[in-house]
């Protein structure tokens, strides 16, 4: 695990565990857990923004979305602080270009698996990816594994760095549930791994990947994202990982158990999944 979910494991109240107690316990220094990191506000503000408009205009690459910004904003933001923040935030435009951000070296790349594919059964495909999440005076990533028929998110997992590490927590997370015939990513360096493709091949599952600039190859992802970010993440202010992590976990048990989708003739995504006529208010395994 690293650090900074270590520190999120620290219980600064606990009656009986000391600080420094748990801070050995978990192998890191007591300076560590206090430590808060210089945060740029400004910077986290346009973070904000830029992720409103990517969500609008998937296809805007960083010269429109600076564009955009600096109409919003009536201020003039330069092109270059937009591209480091998307580099940061893990956005890029949708349109197809080559020489596009590589997978880790020497990751292998798998072929997109699901052009012209009907998607007919529940566990004939599950899929990943990784969102930004604002929180103040930082921000972290999501990962969520859904399964295309039912929509049913499987599980998901917040982390404050992009590592492998919590795509691989939610990945076992997953399995609990069953496996997929297909399980389709992006080309990031946290799917391409072996240590994520690896535990697929072990299960005899087919890998598919998008291809490069194809995020809509991913489009029933993408529009989890959507609602997410509408419907939770932009109605509130997350003051810490903590907070952000348990109204997520409310979001994504309301989305799977309580919310219609009229592409599922107006059932909930865990009544297609389980293939059940209950909507039984079951909570998602949460994130640790």
């Amino acid at each position: 695990m690293p650090v900074e979910g270590k520190k999120e494991l620290v219980d600064k109240d606990h009656p009986d565990i000391s600080i420094s107690k748990q801070a050995q316990l978990l192998g890191i220094s007591r300076s560590t857990i206090y430590y808060q990191p210089r945060v740029n506000l400004e910077q986290l503000e346009l973070m904000k923004e830029i992720d409103k408009i990517y969500l609008e205009f998937p296809y805007y690459g960083s010269r429109r979305i600076a564009k955009e910004l600096t109409l919003r904003l009536k201020r003039k933001i330069n092109r270059k602080p937009v591209q480091r923040l998307m580099r940061l935030m893990g956005l890029e435009a949708i349109y197809p270009k080559p020489n596009l951000s590589r997978a880790g070296k020497g990751h292998k790349i798998y072929p997109y698996l699901l052009r012209n594919v009907a998607i007919e059964r529940i566990d004939q495909v599950w899929s990943t990816d990784i969102t930004y999440i604002p929180i103040k005076n930082g921000w972290a990533y999501l990962v969520a594994i859904i399964d295309w028929k039912s929509r049913c998110v499987l599980s998901w997992e917040l982390s404050t760095t992009m590592d492998s590490d919590f795509c691989l927590r939610s990945l076992d997370k997953a399995f609990a549930h069953g496996k997929p015939e297909i399980f389709n990513t992006d080309q990031g360096s946290q799917f391409t791994a072996e240590a994520f493709t690896g535990k697929l091949k072990e299960r005899d599952i087919n890998i598919s990947m998008d291809g490069r600039g194809r995020a809509l190859d991913n489009i029933f992802v993408e529009r989890l994202w959507r609602s997410l970010k509408y419907e939770e993440v932009y109605l509130h202010d997350y003051q810490t990982i903590q907070e952000a992590r348990q109204s997520i976990a409310l979001y994504f048990q309301k989305y799977n158990y309580q919310r219609l989708h009229q592409s599922l003739d107006y059932r909930t995504p865990a009544e297609v999944y389980f293939n059940s006529n209950q909507r039984l208010p079951i909570p998602l395994t949460k994130a640790a």
